[in-house]
């Protein structure tokens, strides 16, 4: 509901005399009007006030505005510049930052190109996947630093999003989604929250409810210097801000699988987990999924009901049905599985599991666990950082194995597929992760990847950036050890990627361990 009249400030925000004769380009939501100009950007907050929103006085959009920048600079410093009053002189000529009384208030911002938007790229086919490692490194680090709220969140917290959906459900869904549907989603959310209820306040507990970003889609990402860049985090509800980090991560994760991005899901996935470790949040994963893309099927129905335009209201209607349909999905993943990819330095296990991972298991696919990135983390070095002989002994090399069997049993016991990378040059080392498989009363299946010594060799003087400290003098004294007998399927992977990708997709297809469904097939 709009409850002031700003037409006389964004008259003159819209008009290039205020910017020096630039051109003005204006992008309009329900909650603020940005005017683009120049190298700067303008962002003025509406006068509405929502169940949600409260933006009805110049005094509150000052206080929302200045908290907006100051949530953003965590994350997107060199975006969001402050806040700037627009005054109005006796003659009544508004004037940016003037010594007068300010009539209302706007928050400066430098410009980006709007094409760098992720969820632009996306739409144009031209998101690299590259990018994902990245994109969840970017946000385990905020979440990792972003202030505790242990006022918020838990079991209510979740509950407050569930009865909001089924109330949005049911007041604006009526033209577009089926009522039995939205009930057995409903029904099927709280069934969840009862079963996860004492894990979400335990998590609160712990300090895994955070200041978090609010609104992680795609949107609100941007390609900056090369690197994603988050904004726009949520200023206006600490309810919606204020939550398990978890739940932060979920929306982006469910965008992504939304648009068909199933490797670019993952790859955030598996990054944001090796940077986290926060295996405990795995069980919430379907229960936070589900409720994201409950919530987009709420405000898609809501916003198609306001739209003018006839054939944009009718899209808005058929993106609320997918949504509620991806919805109840979400909270069904299949049972889990556990898969173990064996073969010297080289032999390219790491890139086979990633091409794997998102073909496994419920949304976003299968976690990875790569014995070169636990290492890593035993030693407490960073990925990259190279090691030397003390971190390689036999003891060191019985603890990486340790510790991906017990992260893959703790994967499984939540009810996600895990795929663990790793050389399995010992016996002892391929029975131990098959009695994980075991133990959990999982499907498990092996794979051992073959390559000739000049091949492998040459791929470990060819990688680039790698947490891999394999050298052509480890490769050769890899093959001087005898295996055993390999149990497992042998691959060639003296192939290509994708040559072996397919090879293995036979293997797999068979024992019925890959999910074959429309999304992941589009996007892999």
């Amino acid at each position: 509901m709009t409850v002031d009249d700003q037409r006389a400030t964004i008259e003159y925000l819209a008009s290039p005399s205020t910017h020096g004769g630039a051109a003005v380009d204006r992008i309009d939501t329900h909650g603020a009007i940005v005017f683009l100009a120049g190298s700067r950007a303008w962002k003025l907050k509406r006068a509405v006030r929502f169940d949600y929103m409260d933006f009805s006085t110049k005094e509150r959009r000052k206080t929302m505005c200045e908290a907006e920048v100051r949530l953003n600079q965590r994350t997107a410093p060199t975006i969001y510049r402050g806040v700037v009053p627009v005054t109005r002189a006796p003659d009544g000529t508004l004037e940016l930052n003037g010594a007068w009384a300010p009539v209302d208030w706007v928050i400066e911002m430098n410009r980006f190109d709007q094409d760098l938007l992720l969820d632009r790229l996306a739409s144009a086919g031209r998101l690299d996947v590259r990018l994902m490692p990245s994109l969840g490194s970017a946000v385990a680090a905020f979440h990792m630093v972003a202030d505790h709220r242990q006022d918020h969140g838990g079991r209510v917290g979740m509950q407050w999003v569930i009865e909001g959906n089924a109330a949005g459900f049911s007041e604006f869904g009526r033209e577009c989604l089926t009522p039995s549907a939205c009930t057995i989603l409903t029904d099927h959310a709280k069934a969840e929250l009862d079963r996860r209820g004492a894990l979400l306040d335990a998590r609160r507990t712990a300090g895994c409810v955070r200041q978090c970003h609010g609104d992680l889609h795609l949107r609100n990402i941007v390609l900056l210097d090369g690197r994603p860049t988050l904004f726009d985090a949520v200023e206006f509800n600490d309810e919606i801000a204020c939550i398990d980090v978890m739940y932060d991560l979920a929306f982006l994760l469910m965008d992504l699988w939304r648009r068909r991005l199933p490797r670019h899901a993952n790859a955030v996935w598996n990054s944001y987990l090796a940077g986290t470790g926060d295996w405990d949040g795995l069980p919430l994963l379907p229960l936070f999924l589900s409720c994201r893309a409950a919530v987009r099927a709420k405000t898609s129905a809501t916003a198609a009901g306001m739209q003018v335009d006839a054939r944009a209201a009718e899209q808005l209607r058929a993106s609320a049905k997918e949504y509620l349909a991806l919805a109840e999905r979400l909270l069904h993943p299949p049972e889990p599985s556990l898969m173990a990819i064996g073969g010297l330095s080289g032999s390219g296990k790491s890139t086979l599991a990633l091409g794997l991972a998102p073909l496994v298991g419920g949304v976003p696919g299968a976690v990875v666990l790569r014995s070169d990135e636990i290492r890593k983390r035993l030693r407490r070095a960073s990925p990259l950082e190279r090691l030397g002989p003390e971190a390689y002994t036999a003891s060191t090399s019985r603890e990486v194995y340790a510790t991906a069997a017990r992260h893959a049993a703790s994967v499984v016991g939540a009810g996600h597929s895990v795929i663990v990378d790793a050389v399995f040059a010992d016996s002892r080392e391929r029975d131990a992760i098959e009695g994980v498989a075991t133990a959990a009363s999982v499907p498990f299946f092996g794979l051992w990847l073959d390559a000739p010594e000049t091949i492998l060799i040459d791929r470990t003087q060819q990688r680039g950036e790698d947490a891999s400290d394999a050298t052509a003098d480890v490769v050769r004294l890899q093959l001087a050890r005898s295996v055993g007998a390999i149990a497992w399927p042998r691959i060639d992977a003296s192939m290509n990627a994708e040559a072996v990708l397919r090879h293995a997709l036979t293997h797999l297809d068979a024992q019925a361990l890959v999910t074959r469904d429309h999304d992941r097939i589009a996007g892999v």
